[in-house]
């Protein structure tokens, strides 16, 4: 072997001597330095490409970030009326004169609209509608009991309210608006009846009506973008920061901020500041465009569907990105303290015209030689064979695996569990099996959509896995149905760690949207061989999932390790 190898050597250093000529040796280092140069020159194009990017992602960061922190100032200012609302409420000053206030409304409370006023000059008139109109409304209430206090904890805050309006300019008005049938604003109303009209506008805007329990339970800031006001033409937007104010549990009202279009353009002016480069884009949740850095309408870059539909599902995967549109390169971060999220536009022809303009003319140019040296075949099949090792651990892990949940599939389960009560069996271990559904699931995807629920159903199935050991399996058999396989465990074992596991649920809460959460609950049912002997893993889950089903109708969010008529 050794002789035919040392043959095959020398049979090859001959030819390479015989083959071997100086121009085909120049010819072969040539290559290998241009090779090498051209590798060079790519690495610094990348690195110079990436410091553009990095820069340009900079830029639009610290707009996003000055701009979040003027509107952080009005959100706090909005918590901070709230809180003196609640306040207020709970330690009612006992002036006279908003005693005097609270026994005229007695009076009045009949009447289509009235209003008291206590100081023109130094605090903010309640103005109201009677009863009669509240009992028109099933999201009014006028209730007897909480009324008094509430006209005394509005005139005050009114103090607030117009030192608001006096000392900043941000805020076009600043308000609170109660489901009892009165309110409170920055601009009083002139007339009777204006005070009627602005009250209807105001309790049937979406910034009132989507501040009830049901439809903000995180009882958190939100953000509305209408297309008129009370005061305003019909095709003059107003972009309004609302929040409820509770107090006892008990739905007051709102507190609400109204923003022009033009304040909104102002202040992303005053972010901008000298980051000249691009346009800068506010839009809300549903990509209205609300302001632009651009001072000519005509030179606002303006998307069509196509383009809107692929930054909305841009922006939908992740809080900050880019995306390519034709010569656009468009950018986005989503805002902290806002429903919204800021764009900038920069065009090819204003980053040719930049510092870093010939970047992408060299690097095209050196991609397409360094393509045609080298890439087109060693690239193509490196890739192809990394692809394929890829594609069948994907596979393989796909073919077990639950893809939400990252537990075993129905399948794998199955076959696993199988395996393992055979080996029970023989051993003579005990072997049990924990049957779990989640409590209200279809709730979930109902109020929240079906995002949210995945994100139930992975945050339950992360709880169910970091409880068991490294010996048992846990795997998704349906929607919202999980089965745990516990060999060597017995019966009171078994239900002890179903129990551990129901308390972990029912314990921690689930951040299904932005601020908004909720706590879930599972029912548990639990089987075990030595219970009649029998091994057989199918008729082991039908045990356990029966004693699911009586968890159920025993008020959910329990274990059942065994037959109630059997106790």
């Amino acid at each position: 072997m050794q002789r035919d190898t040392y043959f095959v050597k020398r049979s090859f250093l001959q030819w390479l001597h015989n083959r071997s000529n100086p121009g085909l040796i120049v010819n072969i280092c040539f290559l290998v330095v241009l090779i090498f140069s051209t590798l060079l020159t790519w690495r610094e194009v990348v690195v110079l490409e990436g410091a553009y990017v990095s820069s340009q992602r900079n830029h639009l960061e610290t707009v996003a970030s000055a701009l979040d922190r003027q509107l952080q100032f009005s959100v706090d200012k909005l918590l901070f009326f709230r809180k003196s609302m609640g306040e207020a409420l709970q330690t009612p000053l006992g002036f006279d004169v908003l005693q005097m206030a609270v026994a005229r409304f007695k009076t009045v409370r009949n009447t289509p609209s009235w209003q008291l006023i206590v100081d023109k000059d130094r605090t903010l008139s309640v103005n109201g509608v009677s009863d009669e109109f509240v009992s028109k409304t099933t999201l009014l209430n006028r209730d007897d009991d909480h009324i008094s206090h509430e006209i005394s904890a509005a005139l005050e805050v009114g103090y607030l309210l117009r030192l608001a309006s006096s000392s900043t300019q941000k805020e076009e008005r600043a308000m609170y608006i109660s489901r009892a049938g009165l309110w409170v604003a920055t601009n009083t109303p002139v007339n009777d009846d204006e005070i009627i009209s602005r009250y209807y506008h105001f309790v049937t805007r979406p910034w009132f009506t989507q501040q009830s329990g049901r439809a903000n339970r995180a009882r958190a800031v939100r953000w509305f973008f209408s297309s008129t006001t009370s005061t305003a033409p019909a095709d003059v937007p107003t972009i309004t920061a609302s929040v409820p104010v509770y107090f006892k549990n008990y739905w007051y009202g709102v507190v609400a901020l109204d923003f022009s279009v033009a304040t909104m353009k102002r202040l992303l002016k005053d972010a901008v500041a000298d980051h000249t480069e691009g346009e800068y884009q506010l839009y809300d949740t549903r990509l209205n465009l609300i302001a632009s850095s651009e001072v000519s309408a005509s030179k606002i870059n303006l998307f069509d569907d196509v383009e809107r539909a692929q930054i909305a599902s841009a922006i939908a995967s992740d809080t900050e990105g880019g995306l390519r549109l034709g010569s656009r390169f468009v950018s986005w971060e989503r805002l902290d303290h806002f429903n919204g999220v800021v764009l900038r536009v920069h065009t090819l022809d204003e980053g040719v015209r930049g510092d870093f303009g010939s970047i992408s003319i060299v690097l095209a140019l050196l991609w397409a030689l360094f393509t045609a040296m080298l890439l087109i075949s060693w690239l193509v099949i490196r890739r192809m064979v990394r692809n394929m090792y890829t594609l069948q651990n994907s596979l393989q892990w796909q073919a077990w695996h639950d893809p939400l949940t990252r537990l075993n599939n129905r399948g794998a389960l199955f076959e696993r569990a199988k395996q393992l009560a055979e080996t029970c069996q023989q051993q003579s271990l005990p072997f049990s099996v924990i049957q779990i559904d989640l409590d209200h699931f279809k709730n979930i995807n109902d109020l929240f959509g079906h995002q949210a629920g995945d994100k139930v159903l992975s945050h339950a199935a992360g709880l169910i896995a970091t409880g068991l050991r490294t010996s048992d399996v846990a795997g998704r058999v349906g929607g919202e149905e999980f089965c745990v396989v516990l060999p060597g465990i017995a019966l009171p074992e078994a239900s002890a760690v179903a129990e551990r596991i129901r308390s972990r649920i029912d314990s921690k809460e689930i951040l299904v949207k932005k601020n908004t959460t909720i706590r879930i609950s599972a029912s548990f049912g639990v089987s075990c061989a030595h219970e009649k002997g029998n091994y057989n893993f199918e008729q082991l889950q039908s045990i356990a999932d029966t004693r699911l089903y009586q968890a159920k109708q025993y008020g959910r969010n329990r274990v059942v390790w065994r037959d109630r008529d059997k106790e």
